[in-house]
């Protein structure tokens, strides 16, 4: 299959870790057992057309097989707790006062219910493609659904404790969707200064640690990514660096070859963004090693920190 925002890869090979860098905007990271982050180096150069190896959950067709409940009958792996789903519209003057942010949680948790709608083609640009899809989940049910509404709700208290703006694409508070051209959409009519969409993977066992994915050089249709490329590209290096040094998770060992950035041209919620955005993997949900941290509410908070500050970092630049 090929990989989209609708579809998993096939698992690849594992690149060595030796002697890989990764790109922190203007900082050394060290990691502990890593033997050296150095400085992530990023050429720009991902290509548009993703490698094999990696399932993204930026989509997954026609429906993971997940359970529609986050802890099935009898797991002994019972879904961690929520974060509150209650926004706390900002009034602090910081940092980031006059910041709009939009946080887009991947996929939806009522998107299990409604499949037909979330089939339904819409145009990305360069193509057409699903409207969305469930999502992915681990072993024992946790879905990505419900984990990207976490540590998003995470992510804004955050920000919105800096001063910034924080709007949704969704909060868990409609049928199914937005699909992936409404989601492009929301981001762009707020105006948004910077807009992450946050995920987990779908990919194999063994694949592990997480990669950011930024938009390629697209015009075609109703996409044009051209003023956006840049921008896109110094917020993901400093999400993926602040992302590192907070969570001491590794760069995905099998997409990015190491720098945990992905290129793209194939996802319509960047193609049809107008404004900077990246999407973030933070870690495959069909990984072991992988799952015992997604599911860890206390990894889930270094994680929304992690993506804070990098784009706390990106618009006080």
């Amino acid at each position: 299959m090929s990989y989209d925002e609708n579809q998993h890869r096939d698992p690849r090979p594992r690149p060595s870790r030796r002697g890989l860098v990764a790109v922190v905007a203007g900082a050394a990271l060290v990691v502990g057992g890593a033997g050296g982050w150095l400085v992530w180096q990023a050429d720009g150069s991902g290509g548009g057309s993703a490698p094999n190896g990696s399932a993204t959950s930026a989509g997954k067709p026609g429906g993971s097989k997940a359970p529609p409940s986050s802890t099935p009958s009898g797991s002994k792996s019972a879904a961690p707790p929520a974060a509150s789903p209650a926004p706390s519209p900002s009034t602090k003057a910081g940092p980031l006062a006059g910041k709009v942010v939009v946080v887009d949680p991947g996929h939806n948790p009522g998107n299990f219910s409604h499949t037909r709608e979330i089939n339904r083609q819409v145009d990305i640009g360069t193509n057409r493609k699903e409207c969305d899809t469930t999502g992915t989940a681990t072993a024992a049910g946790y879905r990505e659904a419900d984990f990207t509404l976490d540590v998003s709700r995470r992510l804004r208290t955050l920000l919105e404790e800096q001063g910034a703006k924080v709007e949704f694409t969704q909060d868990g508070d409609r049928p199914f969707g937005p699909c992936i051209d409404e989601r492009a959409r929301f981001g762009n009519e707020a105006g948004a200064d910077a807009v992450i969409s946050v995920h987990a993977d779908g990919s194999a066992v063994g694949n592990r640690g997480f990669h950011v994915i930024l938009p390629d050089r697209v015009k075609a249709g109703a996409a044009d990514t051209s003023k956006i490329v840049g921008p896109s590209r110094e917020l993901g290096e400093r999400i993926a660096g602040r992302f590192l040094r907070a969570t001491g998770s590794s760069p995905s060992n099998y997409v990015g070859g190491g720098t945990g950035l992905d290129v793209r041209k194939d996802l319509g919620g960047l193609n049809l963004s107008t404004v900077p955005k990246v999407f973030i993997e933070c870690g495959n949900m069909r990984d072991p090693e992988d799952v015992a941290l997604l599911t860890s509410p206390s990894w889930r908070q270094k994680a929304a920190q992690g993506m804070a500050d990098g784009i706390s970092s990106y618009l006080q630049r």
